[in-house]
């Protein structure tokens, strides 16, 4: 019998041991599983919340942001659009300035019935632009003073940007005929074709 009663206690230890180590891994896996319930990862039901409430109002923000940049994109291209069709109507390509100035300043004499004399003409570039320059036009005609107003008014209605600078007018001895000496200035824009 001895033999049978300590081959008991040896597996009655043995149990034991067993046993402790299955209820400190319970307990282990118990703790572990508090701190889950505790401590969530990605934070708590009211923390998960919170961050998809803010979240959401940075989505609703940053969609506000996007179509105010998308309406200042708009704009912004509908002024260059408008910018460039404003160059091409009013702004003379500098290839052709010369003969559709002269062309335009002759048109308008000969409706108005005022005799064109020389002219001289002269281009500087505009300071900070690399592609546009201003066009400096000396011109001098005859004619009545009704026809001068007239010339004036034509001048006014033509389609380039004409800007009169200077007018001195001066009678000529002939009966009622006005010697008149012009200055204007015309914008003149670099084409791309080279010269």
């Amino acid at each position: 019998m001895p033999k049978n009663s300590s081959r008991f206690s040896s597996n009655g230890g043995t149990a034991g041991f067993r046993l402790r180590i299955v209820l400190g891994t319970l307990a282990a896996a118990n703790l572990i599983a508090a701190g889950f319930v505790l401590y969530p990862p990605g934070g708590s039901a009211a923390d998960l919340e919170r961050q998809l409430a803010d979240l959401q109002t940075r989505a609703v923000s940053n969609r506000a942001l996007l179509a105010s940049t998308r309406q200042h994109v708009g704009a912004v291209e509908k002024g260059r659009a408008e910018g460039d069709h404003f160059l091409d109507g009013y702004f003379l390509a500098r290839r052709t300035a010369y003969s559709t100035l002269l062309t335009e300043l002759v048109d308008a004499a000969d409706r108005s019935k005022v005799k064109p004399r020389e002219h001289a003409y002269a281009t500087e570039p505009i300071e900070g632009s690399d592609s546009l320059s201003m066009m400096t036009i000396s011109a001098n005609y005859e004619g009545t003073y009704a026809d001068l107003m007239h010339f004036v008014h034509e001048i006014d209605k033509s389609p380039r940007m004409l800007i009169i600078e200077g007018l001195t007018a001066a009678p000529l001895q002939t009966g009622g005929r006005l010697s008149v000496s012009m200055k204007l200035d015309a914008f003149v824009r670099e084409d791309g074709t080279g010269e």
